[in-house]
């Protein structure tokens, strides 16, 4: 599995010949754009800045689309999303999504802006092994909301997003790991994450 981050909550998982797109911005966005074939589009908020699933079809590849609550299994993977709150740009509806892919067990919070989860994701989410969790406040999770919730959900691995460089800066002094430096992408495979607890691993963008 292959995880590259592409700014805000934007991220690109591959695995074989799957592709798995996070949040891309729209073409309205203010974001930077992401165009890449994808084969499943997650979008955790129906905001410009995260519901660009038009900009992830490339040649004949056109995703499947995954906006909101609910079961899915689509090319052998399994999704499931759980509704939560948000303050995002005015927006206050979020989906935390679990997804499963290839037995490594993904958690992406979106634009989470409460470090309360919803009974029912509290109840389903656990031995999570990649947590994705925004830290830049105004609207989401704070640096101390973000790591008092990342720590509660004891993932292998903790990969920050939906921050600037100031906000990444305070997370990781709040987490006690200044030192960590970013990288290009990430290659791991279930095996690789087994001996972590709540590594935190900074994607560069």
């Amino acid at each position: 599995m292959v995880i590259s981050y592409l700014g805000g909550e934007c991220f690109k998982i591959t695995q074989g010949e799957l592709t798995i797109a996070l949040n891309p911005p729209s073409k309205y966005s203010k974001l930077k754009s992401a165009r890449f074939g994808s084969d499943i589009v997650l979008v955790s908020q129906n905001h410009e800045d995260f519901n660009g699933a038009d900009q992830m079809t490339y040649g004949e590849r056109e995703p499947f689309v995954i906006m909101g609550p609910g079961e899915y299994e689509v090319k052998g993977v399994a999704v499931r999303g759980f509704g939560s709150e948000s303050g995002y740009d005015g927006e206050h509806l979020n989906t935390i999504y679990s997804i499963l892919l290839e037995g490594t067990n993904l958690c992406f919070l979106g634009a989470l802006g409460s470090s309360t989860l919803p009974p029912a994701a509290k109840q389903e989410l656990d031995d999570i092994d990649i947590l994705f969790v925004p830290i830049g406040g105004d609207g989401v999770l704070d640096k101390a909301e973000a790591y008092k919730l990342a720590v509660a959900l004891e993932p292998k691995a903790i990969i920050p997003m939906h921050y600037t460089p100031e906000s990444l800066k305070a997370f990781l002094k709040e987490a006690g790991v200044e030192g960590v430096k970013p990288i290009d992408k990430l290659t791991t495979k279930k095996k690789d994450l087994a001996d972590k607890e709540g590594e935190i691993i900074v994607l560069a963008n």
